[in-house]
């Protein structure tokens, strides 16, 4: 797939639309519309998600090297169903914002799907990581669930963490979740970083500077509403 393409930017394009759509009405509605949306968005990301898991299965092409949920964005995905159906979990909300406009935003915009328009994935694919971002959107700026005093340190933590598993089960697997072995395949920023292992150090870095503009955007908005 072309990046950039027509359908590309169509879907981009689409994703912007409904999450300000969402956005506005959830700040103009009671808080019951708002979470009523939030659930119809819970069961849409992981209908499509378990969707795409069994057209790998009804394909051949599951394994355990590539399928399980220890690349950042599959992760995100799961964290997305939990917190929207259980906003009041901060945490939750907290890591799916870090990690939705970090990771699941760059797989938007350099999508790594490897599947022609109009295959299956293609549309499952842009859903589930449009639907993350949706979320976020949803839970942080329209719902205002903003992040806590501390939350960069300790969803950075959180992601050190989990890169940990990702690498056991690199070793174990023999995959590249989290692309610990190698940079993924289409062009990314870990492009700009050199190469293994310096474009993890680089990619650390790099993440942690994003969740640091990210605590700020989200600090910027929240005082411009307390100001209202």
């Amino acid at each position: 797939m072309e990046q950039f393409s027509a359908e590309h930017l169509a879907a981009v394009g689409a994703l912007v639309l409904l999450s300000a759509v969402l956005v506005r009405l959830a700040r103009r509605r009671e808080r019951e519309w708002g979470d009523a949306a939030a659930r119809s968005l819970a069961t849409l990301i992981l209908a499509v998600y378990l969707a795409e898991h069994v057209t790998y299965l009804a394909r051949d092409t599951w394994s355990v090297d590539e399928n399980l949920p220890l690349h950042l964005t599959d992760a995100v995905t799961l964290v997305a169903v939990a917190a929207l159906w259980r906003p009041r979990i901060r945490l939750l909300v907290e890591i799916l914002y870090f990690w939705a406009f970090s990771a699941s935003l760059q797989a938007v915009l350099t999508p790594g799907v490897g599947r022609p328009f109009p295959d299956v994935l293609y549309f499952t694919y842009f859903v589930i990581h449009g639907g993350v971002l949706m979320a976020a959107a949803l839970l942080v700026f329209g719902c205002r669930r903003f992040p806590r005093p501390r939350a960069v340190p300790r969803v950075y933590g959180i992601t050190a963490a989990f890169a940990v598993v990702a690498a056991v089960a690199c070793v174990t697997t023999g995959g590249n979740y989290l692309f610990l072995r190698d940079k993924p395949p289409r062009e990314s920023l870990l492009d700009l970083m050199g190469p293994w292992p310096w474009y993890i150090v680089g990619g650390a870095v790099l993440g942690l500077a994003m969740f640091v503009a990210l605590a700020a955007l989200a600090e910027v908005v929240r005082r411009r509403e307390a100001g209202r």
